[in-house]
């Protein structure tokens, strides 16, 4: 073999292991070759999912944050103490409203005697609160008719459940049995000035009767105080 000949042998070798080393290099061991622009992609898509997210860091940050915020409980608290506030007032309020009236009295009513022609025999005493304030009418009448000195009974039955309270303007009333409808009462006699009691220090009123009297007799007995005529007129 000549010297030329070996050297061209030699040369040939040399080539061919370059080119093995290249395709070496360059193959993704899967023997597929990749070109060289697509391996940083690969590595850009493989390193962004270990990368946090904002927008979830945020949300959690805030979401952890939140129940530590400072002054919750004692906004909660001052809500609280405010309503309670509130309530006390309106306890004061209502206490004031609910605070009796009181009784009322001659000089702040104006009274009216009617006889009725049913039921027979009676009259119809009408109160009527002239004051700014409300009044009650306490218990029932104390009547004197003529000269009469004992003070007629009352009908217990008709005693109300309540006590009658008028407002301003508001009426009251009570019926005043002068006579027996049958006649059966005794010690009969005509009366023509009438007092009536509403009660202690309260002052009596003098209503007027008709001009020719009433016919009064030891059946003369009253009423409780009433919230209407109908009631005060049943007895």
């Amino acid at each position: 073999m000549s010297a030329r000949t070996h050297r061209t042998r030699m040369l040939a070798a040399a080539a061919l292991a370059a080119a093995v080393l290249t395709l070496t290099a360059c193959d993704d061991g899967d023997g597929a070759r990749v070109e060289g622009a697509d391996r940083p992609a690969a590595t850009a898509a493989t390193a962004s999912p270990s990368q946090p997210d904002k927008a979830t860091k945020e949300t959690g940050a805030a979401a952890s944050a939140d129940p530590e915020k400072p002054g919750k409980p004692e906004d909660h608290g001052n809500r609280r103490n405010d309503g309670n506030r509130g309530n006390d007032g309106d306890r004061e309020d209502s206490g004031a409203g609910a605070a009796a009236s009181a009784p009322c009295t001659s000089a702040s009513t104006r009274m009216t005697a009617t006889e009725v022609t049913r039921p027979l025999n009676h009259l119809l005493l009408t109160v009527t609160n002239t004051g700014s304030k409300n009044c009650d009418l306490v218990g029932h009448p104390a009547v004197r008719l003529g000269e009469a000195q004992a003070v007629p009974p009352a009908f217990e039955d008709s005693k109300p459940q309540a006590v009658v309270t008028l407002a301003p303007g508001e009426s009251g009333y009570a019926g005043v049995l002068l006579a027996a409808a049958d006649g059966s009462g005794s010690h009969g006699y005509t009366a023509r000035t009438l007092s009536v009691f509403l009660g202690d220090d309260a002052g009596s009123a003098h209503p007027s009767l008709p001009a020719k009297g009433v016919y009064v007799d030891d059946s003369l007995t009253v009423t409780y105080w009433q919230a209407t005529m109908a009631d005060a007129l049943a007895w």
